[in-house]
Parts: structure tokens; C-alpha cells; sequence
């Protein structure tokens, strides 16, 4: 069967995603909610189907390692192809028969497997791959550090970790009842903002007219220094770990396992499978690896789960995950972690008192976003469950935001300009701050103003090619 779909004239450049499984699927779907010309490959017919019935994305049944299949789907014209199948293999091989079919074409490959991330270079010099960093890894990073943040929901990082994004469930402090026109006065620190308030499930990009309310989400940017200066204004404290019981024995709970033993945390590490629990064993000398469910009432206490600091579940399956959590917490855990990619489940985690949640999916689409978007994007990170997304990006000489203050701008509605990074300086922006060449700013934007937000970020001066 031949390439199926209804947006083959529209917009210009191309898009190949290889692999139609829920990274490439989503994927897909914020492309496609921004009008952008995608082409979805996959060998299955029941996701290609899937593909076809939920999203206006043209589709292709076949395999991305093809070279029939890739020159069908139009490789030639593609300007970028993300190859994000489960198969890191298959992977490579797409982006290896790309280079010959698109030389120019930007190429990433989703990589899970740690020796291929040990030849970086190879990989891209040689194969011609942008290699997609791992979102299992990021998913990690993000864990550790919720742990560590009391009320954090989501935690993301920019500029090589100079600037650091947390949203915040805001119960009590001087914040509450204040507009933002009153923030600085407040914080008495110039390093850290507000850049979005999530309320009753709404995103709202703040004015300085907005205030802050008990029981709001609110995404704060803030450098290293001023983290106690945060922690202190929503009455919240920095945890020290000492134990954490982790639940599935995959390649995140592993890695999660080895980062908490580097930094002296106690570990016991829960999978259901007797020979993954062998191999753990060996992989993991420090740490208790133990044969069983999450969901055994009867480990859980045998082990004493219910004195330790945190809880993590992070098996395949989102509902024993879930479960788990809630088993663990009524014990008297102190802290819980879930990974779960359904937003359906969100309403439930926060009616039993599960703290943080973390999404493989979530963190697998905004690595692959900052590779699709125009303008000198660095880095992309959704926010608020992907209600918005908060870009980095490399303002050129020849870009028209050069030279201009940010009154100057004209940053549409929804869009917030949250830090700039010029050097070794990190600073948040007033509406006379001007913006050099060079200079890499932090925006945050409504996902409905993504294609203004790109359009601007791409103009350049008057007279520049």
C-alpha cells in the first residue's frame, strides 16, 4: 500500500518519523497541530491505522531500514527524520540509508542502548546521526531531583544546567494572594521568575497582574543560587535522601539505582523477574535487589517500606506503578514517584496523595522537538503536561530579534520571555533589556503560538540573506 494521508501539499520541508509507537506518535501530533508536513512510517498496521484515524499526517506501512520504503515516503525533499522505533538498530540503519537518500537533512536516532552513547562521534561524524540523547537519562535526572525538591511536580534544565525550570504545588508562603507585579519585592532575588501558572488544569502564561493562589501549580526559573530563595518563599525544604525503594528493574530503574548509590543513598530495587533480578545483582553490589511485585502488601512491609524516604515506580506497566505508589504511601512512605504517559491517570495521583510523576513519552518528545524547530533552537521542554513549551534559543547576527529590546519584539500573546544567557552572565529580562547577537535566550510559549513563536525566531534583518 502506498503513502496514505491528506497533508502532502502543505507547508514546506518534510518531516519523516520512523516508528509509530507513542514517541513517535505524539510526536506527530504536536507537529501536526503546528501544520507542519509529516510522513509517519511504521511496520505495524494497527499503529499506522492508529496514525490515520487520530492525526492529518500522511502514513506509510513499511519498514524505515527500506530503502523502497524511505524513497516512497519522499526522502529525498525531507528536511529532517527522526527515527524513533524501539529498535535502536533499525534506528541507525534509517539514518545511515538518509544520509545517502538527504544528505542535508537533519538525522536522529532514538538510542537506548548505553554503548552506542559511549561513541558519540562515531555516531555523528562518521554515520552522520544527531544522536538523540536518551530520555531514559533525562527521566532519571529528573527523578532524583523532584526527590530532592518537596512539592516539585516537573523539573527541567537549560543552558548546560545554568538555568533550571521547576513547577511548584504552591500550599502556603508569602507568595499566596500576591500579584506578580509585587514578585521581586517579595523574593528579593533578581535570579528567578514565575513563567507559567497551571490552575484547574488551565496553563496561564502570567501577566504582572496575575496572582498566585493556594493550590496552584507555578513553573518558577531560577538559577543554582537562588534555589533557597525559592524553596523559601512556597514554604518548601530541600529533601535529603537517605533510602529509596525503587520498583522495575528496566533500563531507568537501573540507571536510577546507580546515580542514588554514587550519592550514598540506601537502595532497594524490586522487579518481578528472576533472571533481570541476577543481573541487577551483579550490576548493583551495593544494592538490596529483591525477587517480587510492587504491589505484595506483604514485601513491602517485610522490607520496611514504610520507613524509608521515597518510593519509585518505574515498571513498563502504569497501572501497577499506580498501585504501588498508593500501597507504599499507606504504609507511611515519605516521598512517591510514578512514571505514567496517560494523562488519565494525572486525577488519580493527586486524589491518593502521590507526589511526582514522570512521563518516558513527555521526556522523549521535547528531546526531539528543539531538532524540528526553525530559528537556532537549542534545547525544548514541554510544560504543564504539554500545554506549553519552554524553548532555547541562539539569537544570530543576522536574526531580526538582534538589537532589539524586549519591548521591541512584539512577543505575541502567551509568549514570556524568561531568561537570557550572555556569556557567563544568566539574567532575567526586564522590558528594556535588549538582546545581542549571540545571546541565548529562554522562552516560554502557549503550544497554540509555537508556529508564531517559530516564524519570529527565524526572521532576519532587512538586507540578510
Amino acid at each position: 500500500m502506498g503513502i496514505v494521508g491528506r497533508s502532502a501539499g502543505r507547508g514546506r520541508g518534510r518531516i519523516l518519523i520512523v516508528g509509530a509507537g507513542k514517541v513517535g506518535f505524539h510526536t506527530a501530533r504536536f507537529l501536526a497541530e503546528e501544520n507542519k508536513q509529516v510522513v509517519v512510517i511504521d511496520t505495524s498496521a494497527e499503529q499506522i491505522q492508529h496514525v490515520q484515524e487520530l492525526l492529518d499526517v500522511q502514513t506509510l506501512k513499511g519498514s524505515g531500514a527500506s530503502p523502497r520504503v524511505l524513497e516512497e515516503a519522499g526522502i529525498r525533499e525531507a528536511d529532517i527524520v527522526l527515527a524513533v522505533t524501539d529498535n535502536d538498530e533499525i534506528n541507525i540503519m534509517t539514518c545511515l540509508l538518509a544520509k545517502g537518500f538527504a544528505p542535508d537533512a537533519v538525522k536522529v536516532a532514538r538510542i537506548r542502548n548505553p554503548d552506542y552513547a559511549t561513541y558519540p562521534d562515531l555516531l555523528e561524524q562518521v554515520l552522520d546521526i544527531h544522536l538523540l540523547i536518551n530520555p531514559e537519562e533525562e527521566i532519571v535526572r529528573s527523578i532524583s531531583r523532584l526527590l530532592t525538591l518537596s512539592g516539585a511536580v516537573e523539573y527541567g534544565e537549560f543552558s548546560d544546567r545554568r538555568v533550571r525550570m521547576v513547577g511548584m504545588r504552591v500550599t502556603g508562603g508569602p507568595l499566596v494572594g500576591q500579584s506578580l507585579v509585587r514578585f521581586r519585592s517579595i523574593v528579593q532575588t533578581e535570579g528567578l521568575m514565575v513563567g507559567a501558572i497551571v490552575r484547574h488544569k488551565k496553563l496561564i502564561v502570567p501577566s504582572g497582574q496575575d496572582c498566585i493562589l493556594k493550590g496552584d501549580i507555578v513553573y518558577f526559573v531560577y538559577l543554582a543560587e537562588t534555589l533557597s530563595a525559592l524553596l523559601s518563599c512556597v514554604h518548601s525544604k530541600r529533601s535529603y535522601l537517605k533510602s529509596v525503594c525503587i520498583y522495575g528493574g528496566g533500563n531507568i530503574g537501573l540507571r536510577l539505582a546507580q546515580l542514588l548509590d554514587r550519592k550514598g543513598v540506601a537502595v532497594k530495587l524490586i522487579d518481578h523477574d528472576m533472571a533481570r533480578c541476577a543481573e541487577l545483582a551483579e550490576l548493583l553490589p551495593n544494592c538490596l535487589v529483591l525477587h517480587g511485585e510492587g504491589t505484595d502488601k506483604s514485601l513491602l512491609e517485610e522490607e520496611r517500606v514504610g520507613e524509608m524516604d521515597a518510593f519509585v515506580a518505574v515498571t513498563g506497566d502504569e497501572e501497577s506503578n499506580i498501585l504501588s505508589c498508593m500501597l507504599a504511601r499507606s504504609l507511611g512512605v515519605g516521598e512517591t514517584v510514578v512514571s505514567v504517559n496517560k494523562d488519565e491517570y494525572l486525577p488519580l495521583l493527586e486524589a491518593f496523595g502521590i507526589e511526582h510523576s514522570v512521563s518516558t513519552r513527555i521526556a522523549a518528545v521535547s528531546s526531539l522537538l528543539h531538532y524540528v524547530r526553525q530559528g537556532g533552537v537549542l534545547a525544548s521542554l514541554t510544560v504543564g503536561r504539554e500545554a506549553a513549551e519552554a524553548i532555547e534559543v541562539m539569537i544570530r547576527p543576522e536574526a531580526k530579534l538582534a538589537g532589539l529590546s524586549v519591548r521591541e519584539m512584539g512577543l505575541p500573546r502567551g509568549v514570556l520571555l524568561l531568561a537570557v544567557i550572555r556569556e557567563e552572565a544568566v539574567f532575567v529580562p526586564t522590558g528594556q533589556t535588549t538582546v545581542l547577537a549571540g545571546d541565548r535566550i529562554l522562552l516560554l510559549a502557549e503550544r497554540k503560538r509555537i508556529s508564531e513563536v517559530e516564524r519570529l525566531l527565524a526572521a532576519v534583518k532587512d538586507g540578510c540573506a
